[in-house]
């Protein structure tokens, strides 16, 4: 059973930068996509950005040229990290990791990004 374990988020003030994380286990991966999505209060869940198999990515609107993503592969784990840059108050959210593999999709718990001053 595929399981994911997300790094804490944090506080930052705007501009600041933080880093998260995601340790995917329990399949082969040999076919994926890997990445996060966030949801603030009163919004739907949103694509923030994603990798596939291929190391292809794909950044939503709001946080390209700020945000970046990287996977790394060993055996039965993948793991992303996503290094966000320049932030925003709205990139105040939860954040959730999200894999597509073998057909099915799993979510991780989700962990709190906020940027205030």
């Amino acid at each position: 059973q595929v399981q994911l374990v997300e790094s804490e988020g944090g506080s930052v003030q705007p501009g600041g930068s933080l880093r998260v994380s995601c340790v995917a286990s329990g399949s082969t991966f040999d076919t994926y996509v890997m990445g996060w999505y966030r949801e603030a209060p009163g919004n739907q869940r949103e694509l923030v950005a994603v990798i596939n198999d291929y190391g292809v990515a794909t950044y939503g609107d709001s946080v390209k040229g700020r945000f970046t993503i990287s996977r790394n592969k060993a055996q039965n784990t993948l793991t992303v990290n996503m290094n966000m840059n320049s932030l925003r108050a709205e990139d105040t959210a939860v954040y959730y990791c999200n894999v597509i593999t073998k057909g099915r999709s799993h979510w991780g718990q989700g962990t709190q990004v906020t940027v205030s001053s």
